[in-house]
């Protein structure tokens, strides 16, 4: 990377210490790179992600002819799957609306953001202080479906084969991020199984490394209540081709294999 590129990118007290701390260190001439070439992309990518470097450059290289306009697209650009053109282009999108039209979409962010709640029960996101699905009494309340994020109901929900009620965690365990079993809803969830209403707990936890961690762990504190714990089948999606399914998911659906005639009836 040619030292003054990296200059410009990597403020000259934040550089030093980092250098230093690499093996590489400034001379007068500028900065040796030649001992950090290999490392310096991924320094700078993770510097680009803590300080949002890739939006500031961007907008500082765009003549805007409104500072409103500027911010506009700098706020939206920080939100996930959003670029920069792409918040540009949907600002000018709302410039090109009714005030009206615009004046319900800020309206509507600013009531979601002020008035929404989450269920004392379970924990989903909600209008109420109890959702929908805790208060109707045609759930199945002796069923809990434990899942990550309000997200995994609305998929669950989406099938119309699931009749019980859920429990939110609000997130996986994941020591990489800093989260742990203290961050989740767990305490909430044991306090659920006391009552002797509660007859099962599905697990429907994505088939990850965070999720297994998380499912090993809430299966170890929850051995000693007097329920059903299972978790959601893995295998192979309708459609998929044997070549083209990773080793773990096959494996699994090998091992929990089912009769043909019972595959066929659900």
């Amino acid at each position: 990377m040619d030292s003054t590129l990296l200059n410009k990118i990597i403020p000259f007290p934040r550089k030093k210490s980092l250098l230093k701390y690499i093996g590489g260190f400034p001379h007068s001439d500028g900065f040796e790179t030649h001992r950090y070439s290999l490392i310096i992309p991924v320094l700078t990518f993770g510097l680009y992600r803590l300080s949002n470097f890739r939006t500031i450059t961007y907008l500082r290289n765009m003549n805007f002819s409104s500072k409103l306009l500027e911010d506009a697209v700098a706020e939206f650009a920080k939100l996930p799957g959003v670029g920069q053109k792409t918040a540009l282009r949907l600002v000018l999108h709302l410039l090109n609306q009714d005030k009206d039209d615009v004046e319900k979409f800020s309206s509507t962010i600013s009531k979601l953001r002020n008035e929404i709640q989450f269920c004392r029960v379970c924990l989903n996101i909600s209008d109420h202080p109890v959702c929908q699905i805790c208060a109707s009494p045609k759930r199945d309340h002796s069923m809990i479906c434990v899942v990550e994020d309000t997200r995994d109901v609305m998929a669950i929900e989406n099938t119309n084969q699931y009749n019980g009620v859920y429990h939110v965690l609000g997130g996986l365990i994941s020591p990489m991020d800093g989260i742990g079993p203290t961050d989740l809803e767990v305490d909430s969830l044991i306090e659920r199984l006391k009552d002797d209403e509660v007859k099962e707990i599905i697990f429907a936890l994505s088939a990850t490394m965070e999720g297994d961690t998380t499912l090993f762990y809430l299966d170890k504190r929850l051995k000693n209540f007097d329920i059903t714990i299972s978790t959601i089948a893995r295998g192979i999606a309708f459609g998929g081709e044997l070549e083209y399914v990773d080793e773990i998911t096959l494996g699994r659906s090998i091992a929990t294999r089912v009769p043909y005639i019972n595959s066929l009836s659900k």
